[in-house]
């Protein structure tokens, strides 16, 4: 009763929970103006909303199985595409995405192509038949279609290589907001942020997760989306600058015409900081030809619709039509940000090019730009550099270096907007970090507690010792993917691109045909998933080591070769083996209808 009485006043909950936080924002404004500190405003801002998520957290703590892998079934429509929106919009695409715009142009607008249009593939071909499946994880659908212990396993093998690919850069994005916010060395913030990240998840399971992933909506989509606002309006774009972006675009371009360009020498280049890039759009593999451009978001599509962590959200809901319903709304509430990367990337870049701004910078003298306070915040974070190389002792454009993640994080401090605004930004990062690193720990920790250790290994394990161990490999995975976050293996932006060409090579076509071809059976989806997995590691490894690729193919696309690979082996090991029983068949059949009740029974 109590629980249907929160489902019932999840709209008043929220309500309140939102002027809270907009309370809190005035508050600190206010604090501001009286001389609190930015560092002390930096804390405030992580602490208070890392403390409000683990209170969630805290009190959604559930012993019971279907509340902790699929929070009951009960989130309705609105909250499950808000909590979505939060679990897919990462550390990347807040923290990393407008950055890539920022320095590689439309190329990087693929990504936005391919993560909202994946939403399509997932509304048309998987989450409502997933939903009416009744299945607790990916690999639990895997396993109850093909049948077999061995298709399940390699589902949580790549479920578990690309998940933790992702959830290394999620890390990543939290120890990086930690380290400037608490002003403290990157590897250690990296486990600061892990604890925040367990905090939400460890009792609660899914339902923690979901409940603590709306109010982190809140914070992302406020803290993302009013700069834009104001800083365009500063700036003389338009209170709405949405349509303006082509104007915007057209004046940076006349702005780089006119400082002109000079390619900097390699002693120079020498000197830049690792991971810090120049100011002006630098070439870029992924927008040079048509096909590099729609290439990388037809991965980014698939790979969306192959995303366990994904997927799950969708197990959540009461029925099947809302699950379809669901996909809608998250699509709304991604479209709010998403819509304004470019946005930011431009104002960010229009901030520091423009001369007739008071925040331009090129021209300037380079002492008088080392002096500024918001440089040396970030070049002390190693997040931004700028060296006289020429000599004349003014800033030119080839001059200043910026790393991609700084570029969402900063940009508030060089427009001039007051730093309550630089602290809601790291908050909303944070938030967004967070929300998807406790969907994709949850996910790989419930696919081996659930699949491995409950239906492979223990059959007959009681619900709580499923739940101690669940919760046990919550730890360890996170533990474990801060380590490899500590270590800068790669960009966020990048690793999250990985995560998705993985996810695509193994899980795309056992999960499509799935639902969609009676006569793929065991023998072809394990064929499909490791065959697929095997074949995108190789090309990725491959490409790395110096190989030149072919058909356009690229370390951020690798996905597209395996995946074709994996439908490959898949089609061909299914057509030259014995075809499903015909109760697999039937079973197949009824997933595609869209009423009646769910397929498997209480787990």
């Amino acid at each position: 009763m109590k629980r249907t009485n929160f489902i019932d006043n999840l709209p008043k909950v929220y309500g309140i929970y939102t002027g809270g936080f907009i309370g809190f924002i005035i508050l600190m404004a206010i604090a501001e103006q009286m001389g609190m500190t930015a560092k002390a405003i930096g804390i405030a801002f992580v602490a208070f909303t890392v403390f409000i998520y683990a209170l969630i957290g805290w009190l959604s703590r559930t012993a019971q199985a279907d509340a902790y892998y699929v929070a009951g079934r009960q989130v309705p429509t609105v909250f499950n595409g808000m909590a979505t929106a939060a679990d897919w919009m990462s550390g990347a695409s807040f923290v990393a995405m407008a950055g890539g715009i920022y320095f590689k142009g439309y190329g990087y607008m693929a990504l936005l192509v391919g993560w909202t249009g994946g939403y399509v593939l997932v509304a048309s071909l998987l989450a409502p038949y997933l939903r009416k499946f009744g299945c607790y994880t990916v690999p639990d659908f895997i396993g109850t279609r093909y049948g077999g212990n061995l298709a399940r396993f390699s589902a949580v093998v790549v479920l578990t290589v690309a998940s933790f690919t992702y959830v290394t850069a999620q890390i990543n994005a939290t120890g990086t907001i930690a380290s400037v916010a608490l002003d403290i060395p990157f590897q250690y913030a990296v486990y600061i942020g892990l604890i925040s990240i367990l905090l939400c998840s460890m009792l609660g399971g899914m339902r923690g997760v979901t409940w603590t992933q709306v109010a982190q909506y809140i914070v992302l989509i406020i803290a993302y989306l009013l700069p834009v606002f104001w800083i365009s309006n500063k700036i003389g774009a338009g209170f709405f600058p949405h349509f303006m972006l082509a104007d915007e675009v057209a004046r940076i371009g006349e702005l780089e015409a006119q400082f002109g360009f000079v390619k900097n020498s390699a002693a120079d280049l020498a000197t830049v900081p690792k991971g810090l890039a120049g100011i002006t759009k630098a070439h870029s593999a992924v927008n040079a030809t048509p096909w590099a451009f729609i290439s990388l978001a037809l991965a980014m599509m698939m790979g969306t619709a192959s995303l366990p962590h994904v997927m799950m959200r969708y197990f959540t809901t009461p029925s099947v039509k809302a699950a379809r319903k669901s996909v809608g709304w998250s699509l709304f509430f991604i479209f709010l940000l998403y819509s304004s990367a470019p946005m930011l990337a431009t104002l960010s870049k229009l901030s520091l090019l423009d001369p007739n701004l008071s925040t331009g910078i090129i021209g300037k003298s380079i002492t008088d730009v080392q002096a500024i306070d918001w440089y040396q915040n970030w070049n002390a974070a190693n997040l931004m550099f700028v060296s006289d190389f020429n000599g004349n002792g003014t800033v030119e454009l080839n001059e200043f270096f910026m790393g991609g993640k700084a570029v969402v994080l900063a940009t508030p401090e060089i427009a001039g907007l007051p730093y309550v605004i630089s602290g809601l930004v790291a908050a909303g990062g944070m938030a967004a970090a967070m929300s998807t690193a406790d969907g994709l720990i949850l996910a790989i920790a419930n696919a081996i507690s659930h699949d491995v250790y409950y239906k492979i290994i223990d059959p007959k394990a009681e619900t709580a010792k499923r739940l101690v161990v669940a919760r046990v490999l919550l730890v360890v995975i996170g533990f474990a993917g801060a380590t490899i976050a500590a270590m800068e293996i790669q960009g966020i932006l990048g690793s999250v691109i990985w995560a998705f060409d993985f996810a695509m090579s193994g899980l795309f076509f056992p999960l499509v045909l799935g639902v969609w071809w009676k006569r793929a059976n065991r023998q072809g989806a394990i064929a499909g998933m490791l065959g697929g997995l095997a074949a995108g590691t190789w090309y990725l490894v491959w490409v790395r080591t110096g190989g030149s690729g072919f058909l356009g193919i690229t370390q951020l696309t690798f996905g597209i070769f395996g995946s074709a690979v994996s439908l490959v082996a898949m089609v061909v090991v299914s057509l030259m083996t014995q075809e499903p029983d015909k109760a697999t068949q039937k079973m197949v059949d009824e997933v595609r209808v869209p009423s009646g009740k769910t397929i498997l029974g209480k787990q």
